[in-house]
C-alpha cells in the first residue's frame, strides 16, 4: 500500500491513465480482440459471441468505448451498449443489435469488461465516467444495466442507483438493475 495516499501501489489516478491509456471508439478491425475479451471477463454464458459482437459493433460503434494500452496499441477494456427510448432493460439487447435506435434517450449497457492484468487500476472507473460524459454531451437522459449482487457496491460507487432484481435471466442468473440519471 502506498500510506500517503491510501491505495494499491499499481492504481493509476488521473494523469498516469491518460499517459497509458488511449481512449475512443472502436474500430471495425477491433472486432476479434473485443470478442476475446468478453470471453475472457465473462462465463460462456453471459459473454458475448463473437457474431453478436460483430453485430453490435457494426450497428453501434459510436457506443463502444475502448481502453487501448498505449504500449502495446491492444484494447486493454471497453463498456458498450445500445441506445433505446425503452426504460427497462430486456434480454433481447444482448443478442438482438436491431433494438438499437441511434437517437433513443436511453442506453442499454451491454459490457463492462477489462482484461485481468488491468484491473485494480482505475480503469473500468474511467472507462465509467469517460462513457457517462460522451452520452450527456450527446443528449441521453439514462444509462440502464444489469449486474450481480457481487458488482453492485462497485457500480454504486460509480453513481449507479440499485432498482432492484431485474426481469434479466441471461445466462441463468439472477441480476440487479442499475440505472444512472444523466444531467
Amino acid at each position: 500500500m502506498d500510506k500517503k495516499l491510501g491505495r494499491p501501489e499499481e492504481k493509476l489516478m488521473g494523469k498516469e491513465i491518460l499517459e497509458k491509456f488511449e481512449f475512443r471508439t472502436i474500430t471495425g478491425d477491433e472486432v476479434e480482440q473485443a470478442a476475446a475479451i468478453e470471453q475472457i471477463c465473462f462465463p460462456p454464458s453471459e459473454a458475448c459471441s463473437k457474431k453478436h459482437m460483430s453485430e453490435r459493433i457494426a450497428a453501434a460503434p459510436e457506443l463502444f468505448l475502448v481502453a487501448v494500452d498505449k504500449e502495446t496499441g491492444k484494447l486493454a477494456g471497453f463498456l458498450n451498449g445500445l441506445a433505446t427510448d425503452e426504460s427497462t432493460f430486456r434480454d433481447e439487447f444482448f443478442t438482438d443489435a436491431s433494438l438499437y435506435h441511434p437517437n433513443g434517450k436511453n442506453v442499454m449497457l451491454l459490457g463492462l469488461a477489462v482484461l485481468p492484468e488491468y484491473r485494480g487500476q482505475g480503469l473500468g472507473r474511467e472507462l465509467v465516467s469517460r462513457y457517462v460524459q460522451r452520452e450527456q454531451e450527446g443528449g441521453r437522459s439514462l444509462l440502464l444495466l444489469t449486474c450481480l449482487e457481487s458488482r453492485v457496491e462497485m457500480y454504486r460507487k460509480f453513481g449507479f442507483v440499485d432498482l432492484g432484481m431485474a426481469q434479466s435471466t441471461w445466462g441463468g442468473e439472477e441480476w440487479h438493475e442499475m440505472s444512472y440519471t444523466i444531467g
